[in-house]
């Protein structure tokens, strides 16, 4: 189709892929509207056709109001809202050139539109085009671009986008102080609003709720405090989102009484407020809480969503309560939730956690889409049950599928390493890591880094590498090295190692246990006496060994001298029985783990009597056989009892899982999948 202007011929087809808005375009409209004015007197029934819009229906949409469309440009708003959802570039397009061609491109109104659906739907540099063929922008049309390239994650972009403002309005400060928050650059979130409030510009509680973020994301709870105060002062106490955000910058910061009060105060608690209530109890270490308040909201009603389901999923994780989390994962699989990464993530790390490394696989593998993320947790659950070369193919496969690793993938790898005494190779991917994807290297990426130099033996190669790495080393760093000297035996390291240990968390009751430790195997009594006296002068208290099973949908507890379980004498005959039966078969009591000044005799009860072997005791009594004994431990499982479990494994013909503090070991047939490297 062609139109005659002034004696010249235009192409309309030509016409509609322009950006720019000419007198044609002017001319275009005008005569459709002076064609349609009679259509254009009388109102559409705007009813249908915006129902045919949020539909999706554009076509029929436009075909059936064609006419009341061309009359008021303002209606193709309508049309091209519809394509967002589907994200239909195609359809948008045509959309534009048809808005093009009729003269609305010159109402701003409709041309916001565009830009909205254009970096809505993933097409930033087309909006982009646009925003810079405006002939005038307004407010509103940096507002949506900056949202863009927020999207986009190109914060850098959005920055200098704001700068260049010449006026900015609220919702301009607020896409910016969320985006921060959103990218955990939090610190700089809460320079925005300190900025915005100077300029006087007053937060709305989709401000204060960003805000508040940044302070959980920061654990800034002085300055989460002060925003808690303007809420009370600016009348916001009884807003759901800012409530949700306060209850949370609470429990993120430790303060667990403070964010239940502000949840109880909420009069009406929807289904946010129950989930900020179990994600800070499942942070702050009571998984059984948020366990109960789960069963307790689906009680009152409330249908749990995918941050919901991954709370409560990270919380048996954390007990390793593999019933309940199937359970779970079957009301997951109910309510449509399974194809959540969120979601999937979280199964594959719980029953990664719980020892069932194969669900963990197969929820993997039962994925449909590729996503990072859920890569590096099968690296990480690979990584946890000393599958280090299992994870290392996974993650050349994630390359062949082009997708982009993370600091948090090659942590997962470098873990891996470290547990399988891959030590070339875990150095060879932290090269990788940095000079191939140039990622900046974190503090955990370097602890890793010295856990397997320790590991292999190369203690002074580990302690270089913390002396001149870039970033503040930690307590943790340091105690990573002082295990290494444990199982290497060298206590002058040792005790620079506790040193920096005592100077940075005097507290820590780990490192003077393993110095202790140290010094026991060297039989120097006496310094293993200094450094009990050090304890018990500064009021640190050595965290108790506890060992836990779950036998029919309960947990058990077990800990050295605890004299509280009910069928405790019953145990303890067996396990009597157990340990002797053990030693027909050559077992003989590692007495050199108890690093106590005592008899043999007394040694060998004290071995006899470690958590673990008090709970796999009660496991062999109670779990049917053919069926895995999962064995949960907050410490380090000793040499004696890692020897004994061995035994255990191969006489009672039992698979015999624990999981300790450092990593998951599956016994089968008198062997442990560790190597005895651990």
């Amino acid at each position: 189709m062609t139109v005659c202007v002034n004696g010249k011929h235009f192409s309309m087809r030509s016409m509609a892929g322009k950006l720019c808005v000419g007198r044609l375009c002017i001319w275009t409209r005008r005569c459709f509207v002076s064609t349609n004015t009679v259509v254009a007197a009388s109102s559409p029934p705007q009813g249908e056709f915006m129902n045919l819009c949020s539909l999706g229906l554009v076509k029929e949409a436009f075909d059936g109001y064609k006419a009341e469309i061309w009359a008021d440009p303002s209606l193709f708003s309508y049309l091209i809202q519809s394509c967002i959802p589907k994200r239909s570039v195609l359809v948008g397009k045509q959309l534009h050139s048809l808005i093009i061609t009729s003269g609305a491109y010159i109402e701003k109104f409709v041309t916001n539109h565009l830009l909205n659906m254009y970096s809505k739907i993933g097409e930033l540099q087309t909006a982009i085009l646009l925003f810079n063929s405006m002939p005038k922008t307004n407010v509103m049309s940096c507002n949506i671009l900056i949202n863009g390239h927020i999207q986009a994650g190109d914060l850098e972009a959005a920055r200098k986008l704001f700068e260049e403002m010449p006026e900015r309005n609220l919702a301009t400060w607020n896409a910016m102080i969320a985006s921060m928050t959103q990218f955990e650059r939090n610190e700089e979130g809460l320079d925005f609003f300190k900025k915005m409030y100077e300029l006087g510009f007053f937060p709305d509680d989709f401000t204060l709720g960003s805000v508040l973020r940044g302070c959980a994301g920061l654990k800034a709870l002085h300055a989460g405090k002060q925003v808690h105060a303007y809420v009370m002062k600016s009348g916001f106490e009884f807003s759901l989102v800012v409530c949700n955000s306060l209850a949370h910058m609470y429990m993120k910061s430790g303060s667990l009484g403070e964010g239940e009060k502000v949840i109880k105060c909420i009069p009406s608690r929807n289904v946010v407020a129950w989930n900020t209530l179990i994600a800070g109890k499942a942070q702050n270490g009571y998984s059984e809480d948020a366990l109960d308040l789960y069963n307790m909201m689906r009680m009152r009603g409330f249908r749990p969503d995918k941050i919901t389901f991954a709370s409560v999923i990270s919380s048996c994780s954390e007990l390793a309560t593999v019933g309940q989390g199937q359970q779970i994962h079957a009301e997951v699989i109910k309510a449509g939730a399974s194809s959540v990464f969120v979601v999937i993530s979280s199964l594959i790390s719980m029953y990664s956690r719980c020892g069932c490394l194969e669900d963990s696989v197969k929820v993997f593998l039962e994925c449909k889409y590729a996503d990072p993320v859920l890569w590096s947790s099968m690296i990480s659950a690979y990584g946890f049950h000393g599958r280090g070369e299992e994870a290392i193919k996974l993650f050349h496969q994630m390359e062949q599928e082009e997708l982009e690793p993370s600091d948090v993938t090659f942590l997962s790898l470098l873990y891996a390493c470290s547990h399988c005494g891959l030590k070339d190779k875990g150095m060879e991917l932290f090269e990788l890591m940095v000079k191939k994807y140039e990622l900046k290297p974190k503090l955990q990426h370097y602890t890793c880094v010295v856990d397997l130099l320790g590991r292999s033996g190369c203690l002074d190669e580990a302690e270089a590498k913390i002396r001149s790495m870039p970033v503040k080393a930690d307590a943790i760093i340091w105690k990573t090295l002082l295990s290494a000297c444990k199982i290497h035996k060298n206590a002058d390291m040792a005790r620079r190692a506790a040193e920096e240990i005592l100077r940075l968390d005097p507290q820590d009751s780990a490192s003077y246990v393993l110095l202790a430790n140290i010094h026991a195997s060297a039989k120097s009594w006496e310094d293993v006496s200094a450094v009990r006296k050090a304890m018990r002068d500064r009021n640190v208290k050595k965290e108790p060994g506890v060992s836990w099973v779950e036998v029919k949908n309960q947990i058990h507890l077990f800990c050295m001298a605890d004299k509280s379980h009910p069928r405790l004498e019953a145990i303890d005959l067996y396990l009597k029985e157990l340990i002797e039966e053990l030693k027909l078969h050559g077992y003989v009591p590692d007495t050199a783990s108890v690093f106590h000044d005592m008899n043999s005799e007394e040694k060998e009860y004290n071995l006899a009597h470690h958590s673990e072997k008090l709970a796999i005791a009660f496991g062999l009594m109670n779990i049917s056989p053919g069926i895995p004994i999962r064995i949960m431990k907050n410490i380090r499982v000793c040499t004696d009892c890692h020897t004994a479990i061995k035994y255990i494994s191969q006489i009672k013909n039992r698979e015999i899982i624990v999981r300790d503090t450092s990593r998951f070991h599956h016994f089968r047939s008198g062997i442990c999948s560790c190597g005895d490297y651990w």
